[in-house]
């Protein structure tokens, strides 16, 4: 299952009762955690929430040793004080949040998730690069708790996916199909998780494995392109927050569907958005088609 592949039914129980997440909202705002608030998207996601409605930022969280350890979230996110304290204690900041935002890597989103199973809290995560066994894991922390697990939450990205599925519904198998994505150099996986959903969706309107035809490497007599492959083509430079362009190229015509982020800011109202759609969701693996009532 593709990382924002996720299935909108809540998934089975195993060998346990569902909690009830609404035993947890204590008020008339959703009590907000967030991971990495020391960091240039922490600090998106901080401002997010407090321009949300209905979100009240409870916690803040950073690796151990970070220089930031024991500031106030606020001030260190530009917004002035706020009297969150940013901690290394992630277990104690969930005791007073509903849902955690995670913009994090695999590794550390199944540590969180972990935590947040085990309190019966929800989680909204952003990270990328997951592995076929990393998502069986997240899926299985499902079983739990209400998760929402998108490679990109930008409103525009996800109507990307829609137009995407419905053009390869129209075109079919007559025209080729090439991704190109861009990022600043210090993103770390590659090609990146919105790159790499956008050829499952093609794929899977197409019935192609993904995992078989996406085509990462062209050089020297590679031979011709075979009709089924989808080429997947990374760039990487300066602070280009994200770009990705889809290319439908058939004989003598030409479709491309592109998108270009130019802060970071959306991704952050995303995260929020799908933090008030979690409310009253039961135990279950969402994806932002699902917040977003595309599915």
């Amino acid at each position: 299952m593709g990382a924002n592949a996720a299935s909108h039914q809540p998934l089975p129980s195993k060998g346990g009762e569902k909690h009830s997440i609404n035993n947890f909202l204590r008020d008339t705002h959703m009590k907000v955690a967030i991971v990495g608030a020391a960091g240039r998207m922490g600090g998106r996601l901080i401002q997010a929430v407090l321009e949300a409605d209905g979100l009240e930022l409870s916690g803040a969280t950073e690796r151990p040793g970070h220089p930031k350890l024991g500031e106030d979230a606020g001030q260190v996110a530009g917004v002035g004080a706020l009297g969150v304290t940013i901690t290394e204690d992630l277990a104690a900041v969930m005791d007073e949040a509903d849902v955690l935002i995670d913009f994090t890597f695999p590794e550390v989103t199944l540590a969180n998730l972990k935590v947040c199973a085990a309190k019966g809290k929800m989680l909204v995560s952003g990270s990328t690069g997951f592995t076929p066994e990393q998502k069986q894991s997240v899926a299985e922390y499902a079983d739990q708790i209400p998760i929402v697990l998108a490679p990109n939450m930008s409103i525009g990205v996800n109507a990307c996916f829609k137009l995407l599925k419905e053009t390869a519904k129209i075109l079919g198998d007559d025209f080729d199909v090439e991704i190109v994505e861009l990022h600043h150099n210090k993103k770390k996986d590659s090609p990146s998780g919105t790159a790499v959903r956008m050829g499952e969706v093609v794929a899977e309107t197409l019935g192609r494995d993904y995992n078989k035809v996406a085509n990462f490497h062209r050089e020297g007599m590679c031979g011709e392109r075979t009709k089924e492959e989808i080429g997947m083509q990374t760039v990487r430079g300066g602070d280009i927050v994200g770009e990705h362009t889809v290319y439908f190229i058939g004989m003598g015509e030409r479709i491309e569907i592109s998108h270009r982020a130019m802060s970071r800011d959306m991704f952050a109202r995303g995260a929020a958005r799908a933090c008030r759609w979690l409310e009253g969701k039961e135990a279950g693996l969402y994806d932002m088609q699902d917040v977003l009532g595309l599915n």
